[in-house]
């Protein structure tokens, strides 16, 4: 039985195009993090630290993961040399990930170009086209948000 999305009718639909850009933003990702010698997921996590150290739950959250397997991707950039688990220091029970020197070069230069790529994706848009993305995902974001806080 073939899939809804791979059915003729489903091709030009808004879910399945939302499919193929998010497939499209992961081989994104994924391409830059093999030139930084990164996995994806791996370069995920550093541009989540490019702004600074996070919680470890709050990375959870952001990257999608469960305890394990936050612990084992955080072990193995850990293990490189470009992340450290940093304890808070008004809460000795709660660990922060923050980048290392190494770590912070690579992760600006993961970031910056991750964020080249996906400007290149939207470049062909005229300025009024990019406004009004921006608004769609804007707002489609914000209803994921309130789905995800709904639903736990």
């Amino acid at each position: 039985m073939a899939a809804v999305t791979d059915s003729p009718d489903h091709t030009e639909s808004t879910p399945y195009l939302l499919i193929r850009l998010s497939g499209t933003v992961e081989e994104l990702f994924g391409g830059v993090a093999r030139r930084h010698g990164l996995t994806s997921q791996q370069a995920h996590l550093m541009c989540r630290l490019v702004g600074g150290p996070v919680y470890m739950a709050a990375l959870g959250r952001m990257l999608h993961l469960e305890k394990p397997g936050l612990s084992g991707l955080v072990d193995r950039v850990e293990r490189r040399g470009l992340v450290e688990r940093v304890r808070d220091p008004r809460d000795r029970r709660m660990w922060r990930v923050g980048l290392t020197e190494e770590g912070q070069r690579v992760a600006v230069a993961t970031h910056r170009d991750v964020m080249a790529g996906l400007e290149a994706l939207t470049a062909e848009l005229g300025a009024d086209d990019a406004d009004l993305l921006k608004a769609l995902l804007e707002r489609l974001l914000a209803g994921a948000s309130a789905a995800e806080r709904a639903a736990s």
